[in-house]
């Protein structure tokens, strides 16, 4: 017999906020530089280092499974999970799972990479004079051209690791049966009742705090040129 489930409210609006908008930046920043429109992928790419800034912060005071500390286990602990994959079970975890929280971290440093790279940009690789990032005049020529290079491969690995992460998703559905879309849409996942443990979540207005912080320091990086 299947041992009863428990609704329990794993992840708050702040942290799916986070998720939804920066997958909706990414695909408008790489859209918007295909066909040219700068302007458009500069306004998203502000976007995304602010959106990166506040989930760093919101990972060292937010809400409790938010927290690195609270996710990030041992690479043996997510080896040990991978080598179990085709083993289907109930989902346990309030938080992301071992190696889950490996990928969270590696979408995060790429993430803050691109657009921080992006930032010191210049017009000689594809970009017009008007356009270049607002910190590229601040540093060498030389250090723009190789920020520039590094942005637009960084764009390419940024890609390969979200298709890892969509196929991983996809893949714990068809295999372990387990749902990971809904969850980060709705905040809630039914969990069994012997490992239903609500986690504690901090005060929204806490996240408007930070959020608001974070997009000021964007907007003041952003003029340092």
């Amino acid at each position: 017999m299947a041992e009863k489930t428990v609704t329990v409210k794993v992840w708050d609006g702040w942290v799916r906020a986070f998720h939804w908008m920066t997958a909706a930046c990414v695909l408008v920043s790489y859209l918007s530089a295909k066909s040219g429109a700068w302007n458009l992928h500069y306004l998203s790419g502000y976007t995304l280092l602010a959106l990166v800034v506040f989930r760093i912060a919101w990972g060292l005071v937010g809400s409790e499974n938010a927290r690195f500390l609270a996710f990030l286990r041992s690479p043996a602990a997510a080896f040990r999970q991978l080598a179990k994959f085709r083993r289907p079970e109930p989902d346990t975890e309030v938080t992301h799972n071992p190696a889950g929280a490996w990928m969270v971290v590696a979408l995060l440093l790429l993430l803050a990479a691109q657009a921080v790279s992006g930032l010191f940009a210049n017009h000689d690789v594809g970009f017009t004079y008007s356009q270049h990032g607002p910190l590229a005049n601040a540093v060498s020529e030389a250090t723009s051209e190789r920020m520039t290079n590094l942005h637009l491969t960084l764009i390419n690995v940024l890609l390969a690791f979200i298709g890892l992460h969509v196929a991983a998703v996809i893949a714990y559905r068809l295999v372990k049966g387990q749902d990971l879309v809904v969850p980060m849409v709705v905040g809630t996942k039914a969990i069994p009742a012997s490992h239903a443990r609500a986690p504690r979540h901090a005060h929204a207005g806490l996240g408007l705090v930070l959020a608001g912080a974070a997009g000021v320091f964007v907007w003041w990086v952003t003029r340092l040129g």
